[in-house]
């Protein structure tokens, strides 16, 4: 792992990603370094216009690149169902649930659900549990979900997963975030369980430059705050293409172990590839049973075998 780059990715020739918010920021990154190596990449992106011109972008910039767009809102379990349901191939080898929102004013889904908590773990349980027949269909298949550091701010709250009770952006987005690992949690040890090979890690960025940060920011016209953060994106963060390589690393490395955490190496902040710290309540089985069983209810999707 030491100095690990695009470089050390594996041939991908004959394999199927799901890359989500492909459209941009690392979910672009991986998508492209994907396609690079010869994978077919469906771009899985809530807006159409966006999701498109990265299509264009990543043909122009590699000729030949299998990629294509997939059109889905994580936010909605409906468009969910019907990207699951509408996804044209039997095996997919490598899915990285990448897309997520960061810190807006309070607001829900489609479906009611608090948006960080909906979009960043239900709508990624919800899309793996309706995407598990293909994934269990390619031997050694990858699912990778992008967590973040922020997740060591708070633990879950089980008795309030939607923020009913207070919000707190930045709370509520550490919940989301430590619900993205306990997921992996849970996922790795019920596949472990099942047999086949299905590896289920999970990674982080550390400070990588984004729109991710700027966006909440930009959705409420707080202009000194969207300042603030683009100078700390040009002083602090690295890049997008750094930030990227955590997640292909679990995505594509033949030595990841089900359950990592992989993030940069300097201070989990920024460098290649390492194994990285999480808190210790991201690895209770008892609290992943929780969250499961709670996003079982609140989604109505199941996972069949690996609930058997």
């Amino acid at each position: 792992m030491p100095g690990w780059t695009t470089n050390d990715i594996p041939d991908q020739s004959g394999r199927v990603a799901v890359v989500t918010g492909a459209n941009s920021g690392l979910g672009l990154v991986t998508a492209r370094e994907l396609a690079r190596k010869g994978a077919r990449v469906v771009l899985a992106c809530r807006s159409e216009a966006r999701g498109n011109a990265a299509v264009d972008r990543l043909r122009a910039e590699l000729p030949g690149a299998q990629v294509e767009l997939g059109r889905l809102d994580l936010g909605d379990l409906a468009s969910v169902r019907e990207f699951a349901a509408g996804f044209p191939y039997e095996r997919l080898d490598v899915l990285v649930d990448n897309a997520g929102v960061m810190a807006p004013p309070y607001g829900t889904t489609a479906d009611g659900f608090e948006t960080q908590f909906g979009a960043n773990h239900l709508g990624h349980f919800a899309l793996t549990g309706l995407l598990l027949p293909t994934l269990l269909a390619a031997p050694g298949a990858r699912v990778v979900v992008v967590s973040s550091l922020m997740h060591a701010l708070a633990n879950i709250d089980i008795d309030d997963l939607n923020s009913e009770r207070r919000y707190r952006r930045w709370i509520a987005y550490a919940r989301s975030k430590t619900a993205n690992l306990l997921f992996t949690h849970e996922l790795a040890r019920r596949a472990a369980a099942h047999g086949g090979g299905l590896v289920v890690a999970a990674a982080h960025p550390g400070y990588a430059a984004t729109n991710l940060q700027t966006a909440g920011p930009l959705a409420e016209g707080r202009r000194a705050a969207e300042r603030f953060v683009r100078i700390g994106n040009r002083v602090v963060a690295q890049s997008a293409e750094a930030g990227a390589l955590p997640i292909l690393y679990a995505a594509t490395d033949p030595g990841v172990r089900p359950d990592s955490f992989t993030g940069p190496s300097f201070a989990m902040w920024r460098g290649a590839p390492a194994p990285s710290w999480r808190a210790p309540w991201t690895l209770s089985d008892a609290a992943g049973e929780r969250l499961w069983t709670a996003s079982e209810e609140l989604t109505g999707v199941t996972y069949g075998a690996l609930n058997a």
